[in-house]
């Protein structure tokens, strides 16, 4: 029996800027809290392309990717978010279509609970202040002689 996955991919960033400030955004879909910025990867895009692309989208920010923090899923809505962290390259802050207000902020646990209102927004924030990242390899060896021994 064939089922059609029902997840839903998405990424997002931490992203600093030189002074070591952190990128929010308020969407108008979430107007209660502020967030780090992303959203849904598209058909044939990589994880990477959509994280730049979404960022870019809602700040005006171009990032460069240093790494990911985490892995997260939400059961109920069934939607999987990678969590990158980066740092700011180049761009002038703007809202977009989807935002609302865009600002970076001095990072502490305290600043992000008062800014953060939803649970799963601020532990994935957390996670990534923490600065631990986990591995992430953009491409797994396809023949058997390139795979690592078990």
């Amino acid at each position: 029996m064939t089922h059609t996955p029902k997840h839903i991919v998405a990424a997002a960033a931490y992203v600093t800027n030189d002074q070591g400030q952190v990128l929010l955004v308020k969407t108008y879909h979430r107007q209660d809290t502020w967030e780090l910025p992303g959203g849904q990867v598209e058909e044939g895009e990589t994880l990477e392309e959509a994280v730049i692309r979404e960022v870019e989208e809602e700040s005006g920010i171009v990032m460069a990717i240093t790494g990911v923090s985490g892995v997260y899923q939400n059961t109920q809505s069934g939607v999987m978010v990678i969590m990158f962290v980066g740092k700011m390259m180049s761009g002038q802050l703007r809202t977009s279509e989807e935002t609302q207000a865009v600002q970076f902020v001095d990072p502490s646990p305290e600043v992000f609970e008062k800014l953060i209102t939803r649970p799963h927004f601020l532990s994935r924030t957390l996670d990534a202040f923490s600065g631990h990242l986990v591995p992430f390899r953009a491409a797994w060896p396809c023949t058997a002689a390139e795979r690592p021994s078990q």
